[in-house]
Formats: C-alpha cells, structure tokens, sequence
C-alpha cells in the first residue's frame, strides 16, 4: 500500500508544507494581501468593483494551488506563461478563467472594452470648456512617466520595460495594460498587477499629498463665477471625431484605445440609448469586475515573485507620485497666474484616475470650504488625463520601437 498522508488529501495545504520558503512566504503573504484588499474595498477605502474581486482572486489562487503530477505545479484558473499553440489549447481545456484571459488580456481587448465604457460616461463639454488650462494640468499630470522611464532604465531595466512600467504614471489602467502588451509582454503580467494596486491605492493616498502640498486655506479657495459656453451634443460629436482621427493618424499604435474612447463620446452625445446602457453599465461593469478577477488570479506567488517585481513597485510608487505632485505643481501655475483665485487642488484631477481623482479634489475643497465648488474644472482636467495618458503611451511606445 503507498505511503498515504492527511496532507495528499488537502493539496492546497501539501502543496504550501513542500513549497521553497520564499514561495511559502509569498503565498502567505498574498492571501494575507488578498483579503485586506476585501476589507479595504468592502469598507470604501479603495474601489470596491475592482479590490473585492482582485483580493478575493488573489488569496484563492495562492490556496488553491495542486500537483498535476510529473512534478509539476499549478492552478485551475489559467496559466499566463503559456505561449505556443499546444500550452494555450491545453490551458483552454483545464483553467476556466483562461479563456477570457487569452481572448481578452493577451490582445488588450479587455482594455478596450474598459476604455468605452468609460467613454460613455465622459462629458467632453468639461474639457471643450476650459480646454487649455486642462490640457496644461494633464501634461503637468504625466510628470511621472517622464521620471519613471530614466530612472527605470538606470536601476537595469532595458528601455522597452522601463517605457511600460514608467506608462504607471499616467494612472490609467487599461492604458498600462494595453502599452505593456505593446512594449513588455515579457513582463506584462506583474507590471498590470502593480499598476492596478497602485490605482486602487490613489483614493487612499493622494488626499494626504494633497494635504501635505497645499494649506488649507489655499484648498479652501473658491472659484471665481464665470460664464459657461453652450456646448451642444452636435460639437461635442463634431470633437470626439476630430480628435479621434487626428489622434489616430499621429500615434496609431493607440488607435484602437481611441476608438473604443470616443465611440463611447459618439454614442452618449447621440443619444443612442440602448447602446448607452450597455456600453456605461452591463459592459462597463462586466470589464471591470473580470478585470480584477482575472488581476487577482494572476497574482499567484510563482508567477508574481519575479526579482523585478520589486523594481516596478518602486517605479509605481515613484511614477504615481511625480504624477501627483507635476498635478499639483500645474495648480499653483494657475494659482500665480490667475492672481490666486484658481484653487490648486484642482491639479490633482489632472491624474486621470477617472473619475477617482476628480472626486478627491472636491471633496478635500470641500471640506475646507462647503461653498466651494470645483467638480467642473476637476472633471476637465480628468478627461484631459484620459487622452494626454494615451498620447504619452503612443509617443513612448512609437519612441521605444525606434531606437529599438
């Protein structure tokens, strides 16, 4: 009779009991990680959609791992390491979330489909409005990526993966997904987990930046009334099809992203009903929930506990962070400028965490000063992030191509 043991009937547990101390250490260590995402989601810390099922994903995966025999190990969710035509086939036949991770993840399309959801839900009169102040706060805004990239190659990555993981700067998470593809397969999986715990984390920490950076009576600022053009849905279309095209035509590598954003514009602004509800609620919210799922999966400890991967949380934090405080920098620019009637905080809604950062920039106003309004101006800065991350992405991966 073989040997026979209570661990091989609960093979989480075995497996964990005969792993490498690092790998136990790590698969601990990220179902501990997994659930506080939960917690921090569940009480509205960070974004529920995104963190309940990330951390959810990300401590079953770390439990559930089990021996296929002939000494190999893995999951039944999917394998993000298969890559010739035998390995994806075999996966689509065991790991369930593999299907959506080889049609969706691997060609960006799950990005996309984030990207017009998000479309519909974007006012572009916010930006046609003021267009100028918020497209300098957005460039302001993409300080981060510019730091990122000289600062990643120096700590010895090669230039394609610095270029993706300093895109983390532009705080758009589909972006990072799709520019990542382009520029650093090879590292596309932890470079998109890092980027998207960084975003999830911009709620939770960029009011205490805010608050660093600015005084309160400088965040208690109200802005001084001024007229509001008429802007029709006709321009708004007229703006979503121009700039669509033009962006196209000078960075075509975000094409598709561009696309998928302002069809999602067209489509609100022409009044496209049944498409507006299934592009801004069942699409949207679907994309998103199986993005985290899918994140959360992939956060499996023998595949996330890569040496580099303590690289890209450095340049993640420092990416999110230069982003912030080139925002903030853009702000007081105004501040001066306007002789100090235009209230700074609004620079943090340059950081096109949509519509996260918007909201942190009023609520930090307001809660210095109830009276003073900003969301109008916020939410141009933040749809100017929106497009200034895509145009920073397409010029980085453009650049990357060409001195490679």
């Amino acid at each position: 009779m073989p040997d026979f043991s209570v661990l091989d009937l609960f093979q989480g547990l075995a497996t964990l009991a005969q792993s490498e101390p690092s790998i136990m250490i790590g698969r601990i260590g990220l179902i501990l990680l997994g659930l506080l995402l939960m917690y921090l989601g569940y009480k509205g810390v960070l974004e529920a959609l995104l963190m309940i099922p990330m951390g959810l994903g990300m401590a079953t995966v770390n439990a559930g791992v089990l021996d296929f025999g002939g000494g190999k190990r893995g999951t039944l969710f999917l394998d993000p390491l298969a890559t010739t035509n035998d390995q994806v086939v075999t996966q689509l036949q065991i790991g369930w979330l593999q299907p959506i991770y080889s049609l969706t993840f691997s060609n960006g399309l799950i990005a996309c489909l984030v990207f017009l959801g998000i479309g519909t839900l974007l006012d572009v009169g916010f930006l046609m409005a003021r267009p100028f102040r918020s497209m300098f706060l957005a460039i302001c805004a993409e300080l981060g990526t510019l730091v990122a990239l000289p600062v990643g190659y120096l700590m010895g990555l090669p230039l394609n993966q610095a270029a993706a993981t300093a895109t983390i700067g532009g705080a758009d998470g589909p972006m990072v997904l799709f520019a990542s593809l382009v520029l650093a397969p090879e590292i596309f999986v932890p470079i998109t987990v890092v980027g998207y715990l960084y975003l999830g984390l911009t709620y939770g920490g960029y009011p205490y930046l805010v608050k660093a950076l600015v005084p309160e009576r400088l965040r208690a600022i109200e802005m001084p009334p001024e007229p509001a053009p008429t802007i029709s849905p006709g321009q708004k279309i007229v703006f979503a099809v121009v700039a669509c095209v033009v962006l196209s035509l000078l960075f075509p590598v975000a094409a598709p992203l561009f696309l998928a954003l302002f069809v999602g514009v067209v489509v609100r602004e022409a009044g496209l009903k049944h498409f507006y509800e299934l592009f801004s609620n069942q699409m949207l919210y679907g994309a998103t929930f199986f993005l985290g799922l899918v994140l959360g999966v992939l956060c499996e400890a023998s595949t996330i506990l890569n040496p580099k991967v303590l690289i890209l949380l450095v340049l993640g934090v420092i990416a999110l962070t230069f982003s912030a405080i080139g925002g903030i920098a853009g702000g007081y620019a105004l501040y001066f400028l306007s002789g100090g009637k235009y209230n700074p905080v609004i620079g943090i809604a340059a950081v096109s965490c949509v519509p996260t950062t918007a909201k942190v920039a009023q609520k930090l106003v307001s809660e210095c000063n109830p009276r003073s309004i900003v969301m109008a101006h916020a939410l141009g800065a933040n749809i100017s992030g929106v497009i200034t991350s895509a145009i920073f992405a397409a010029v980085l991966v453009t650049l990357v191509r060409v001195v490679g």
